[in-house]
């Protein structure tokens, strides 16, 4: 059957976007020009149903575009370019050339009109949830029976690598149960991956995955612009999440090598292109756009800023004036509103007691923070207490979901409207790394609350004494890792983190820890490092976080019996610390004194500063934590062991208690 005009057209922009994306990879060399080329169709229609605006990406209400699959970059930045975002011609001819707009993978805030960075597969099938849940918790707040302020739908594009992840498991299990029905997942099944055929490693029916996971499901054929058009405008009806299973073939129109895995991640070659173009009426030039095709994907412009400006008359118009005031809370939150808790006269209390009074506090002031833990509440201490369950209330229930939870509140981080923190055991850390990375790489400021910090998790045993995770997330870049030593720098720390726009790790204690004196005797918190301690004419230095500092403090004592005059140094944040002038640093730490740093962790990274760590050598154990603290040397004894080696000075038992 011959096509009609309008889908003659459409033929014609999804060809444009095929040869862009190879002319693109054939240029650098490097790149991907498979998914492209097979997911041009789908993108050409759903360019119609989009609603977005290329003069204003920031715009609230948006529809939300993720492309799980990052090694499909050059349909990223090529809808970019023709729909009119800052991305030009000479952007796409520069793809994967140093300081380019259009790196390998696209990355938030590098490239404008990229929603968030998704990296490793099925991470961006994570982050569309997170939007979606977003989405949800706002309209919850600002929308009524009469005036909808946030109605917009989140796409999601993905593959079959997406889906063998196993993030995608969980966020898309996760969305079903929730029943987001604001989210679109469009599947490019093309059956072929990396290695080949999907079918050497994979065979289960993905239909009736999503089916039992409560999801809608809708199959068409993906080069079938009625089909795609059609089903477009089923899912903005929707009642659940909608995964559109989109029949596609990889490489579409690259002439022999049409269908095959030779296409996923290499150039096409010269010869091939040429052909390919010959075959549609296409010039042999690189980087022709039809000049018809460039008004119709420009046609976005427009019709995007009618929309925005459509929106913000609604929002004048809203009939409630609480509903403008409840976003104007979200989008604008009031930090100093917030009525921390004194904790100063308070006595023994583990760090996560007191985070989850923190956060309480916090949640109380500022609409905006919300966020939940792996099914781990009770002990993580992160209840929202009288504030409500998602999608309604503050408090969300992941499950014991780590990675994808991670990655959820990633998304919900760059929304707009919501402040949001994870939580789990610091040892579960490992499960969600890859999304940590990633909020770390694109400065989300996404909180991580990490309960059960070190051995002193006691009787659990090894597999849950997260030893040489501290050292790992201190190791990532632009992620700040806060291991409080006691309640009243715990709060010190939320203070500075929230005011830092990246992510926060917080290490927090099962074990109680005594509340430590107001008194500071030289720097603050928020520098990440400060002597808690100094002694008059001090010959040696004392540094630690968390438990440890006490430990420190009570060895300090009996060391100056000995001669040895230790200042001693809370390390709350190592990473703020290691950001700080010279002239700070060298007033914390005396040059002039020997240093030992004390952490019950592999604490390799102290090296900077000290001469001397005392940390984890091994594995820990199963026992009641002051035995394991003793077993492994987190004593007074050893402490001062230590410091007289490196002073060269005769240890002596010195019986002064725990003064």
């Amino acid at each position: 059957m011959a096509m009609t005009e309008q889908n003659l057209m459409r033929k014609k922009m999804a060809n444009t976007i095929r040869f862009l994306a190879a002319d693109m990879v054939q240029q650098a060399n490097s790149g991907h020009p498979g998914a492209p080329m097979g997911l041009a169709d789908i993108a050409v229609v759903l360019s119609e149903h989009l609603r977005h605006n290329p003069k204003n990406p920031k715009w609230l209400n948006r529809d939300r575009l993720v492309f799980s699959g990052g090694h499909g970059s050059a349909l990223i930045y090529s809808l970019l370019h023709l729909w009119g975002y800052d991305l030009s011609l000479e952007d796409l001819k520069n793809f994967r050339q140093l300081d380019s707009k259009t790196p390998g993978h696209p990355e938030y805030g590098h490239t404008e009109g990229v929603e968030i960075t998704t990296g490793p597969l099925g991470q961006g099938i994570a982050n569309a949830v997170g939007f979606a849940m977003a989405a949800k918790y706002t309209a919850s707040q600002v929308n009524s029976e009469t005036c909808e302020l946030i109605d917009h739908k989140v796409y999601c594009l993905c593959g079959d690598g997406d889906l063998q992840e196993g993030i995608s498991y969980e966020a898309c299990s996760l969305a079903g149960h929730l029943g987001l029905d604001n989210m679109v997942l469009i599947y490019d099944s093309n059956a072929i991956t990396i290695e080949g055929d999907t079918s050497i490693a994979w065979s289960e029916d993905v239909a009736m995955r999503f089916e039992a996971q409560g999801w809608d499901v809708k199959k068409i054929n993906g080069h079938c612009y009625d089909e795609i058009d059609q089903v477009l405008n089923e899912v903005k009806t929707a009642t659940k999440p909608t995964i559109i299973i989109a029949n596609t073939i990889i490489g579409k129109g690259a002439g022999e090598l049409e269908g095959s895995a030779s296409t996923h991640g290499a150039p096409l070659g010269g010869d091939i292109i040429a052909a390919s173009k010959a075959k549609e009426g296409f010039p042999a030039a690189s980087f022709y756009i039809p000049e018809d095709v460039l008004l119709r994907f420009r046609c976005a412009i427009e019709q995007g800023d009618l929309a925005e400006k459509q929106w913000i008359q609604l929002h004048k118009q809203a009939p409630l004036i609480e509903q403008n005031e409840a976003m104007n809370r979200l989008l604008n939150p009031d930090f100093v509103a917030i009525k921390y808790p004194d904790f100063t006269q308070s006595g023994a209390m583990a760090t996560r007691d007191s985070n989850g009074q923190i956060l309480n506090a916090i949640a109380r002031a500022i609409p905006s923070f919300v966020g939940g833990s792996a099914d781990l509440s009770p002990s993580n201490k992160t209840e929202l207490k009288n504030l409500g369950d998602f999608p309604k209330g503050r408090n969300m229930h992941f499950g014991i979901r780590e990675h994808a939870m991670a990655a959820i509140t990633n998304a919900m981080a760059l929304y707009g409207t919501v402040i949001p923190f994870n939580a789990t055991f610091f040892v579960f850390s490992d499960y969600l790394k890859p999304s940590a990375r990633i909020a770390a790489l694109t400065h989300i400021q996404n909180f991580f609350v990490w309960t059960h910090d070190s051995i002193g998790v006691g009787e659990d045993g090894p597999t849950h004494e997260p030893i040489e995770h501290i050292s790992q997330f201190r190791a990532l870049p632009n992620f700040y890792v806060w291991r409080p030593a006691d309640a009243t720098e715990n709060v010190e720390a939320w203070k500075t983190a929230l005011t830092i726009k990246a992510p926060h790790g917080f290490v927090l204690s099962r074990q109680k820890l005594q509340t430590l004196k107001p008194k500071r005797d030289f720097g603050e918190v928020a520098n990440g490092a400060y002597i808690v301690k100094a002694r008059k004419n001090a010959n040696f230095t004392l540094m630690a976080s968390g438990s440890e500092l006490m430990l420190c403090l009570q060895a300090a004592c009996h060391l100056e019996v000995l001669g040895i005059k230790a200042n001693v140094v809370s390390v709350p944040c190592l990473d703020l610390f290691n950001e700080q002038e010279h002239d700070y640093k060298t007033t914390v730490i005396n040059p002039n004194t020997k240093v030992l740093a004390v952490e019950a962790a592999t604490a390799t990274e102290y090296y900077r500063y000290a001469d001397d760590v005392l940390g984890m050598e091994s594995f820990g154990a199963s026992a009641p934590a002051d035995l394991l603290f003793e077993k492994f040397g987190f004593s007074i004894e050893n402490v001062m062991k230590r410091a007289c080696a490196l002073m060269d000075v005769p240890y002596r038992r010195v019986d002064l208690g725990k003064c």
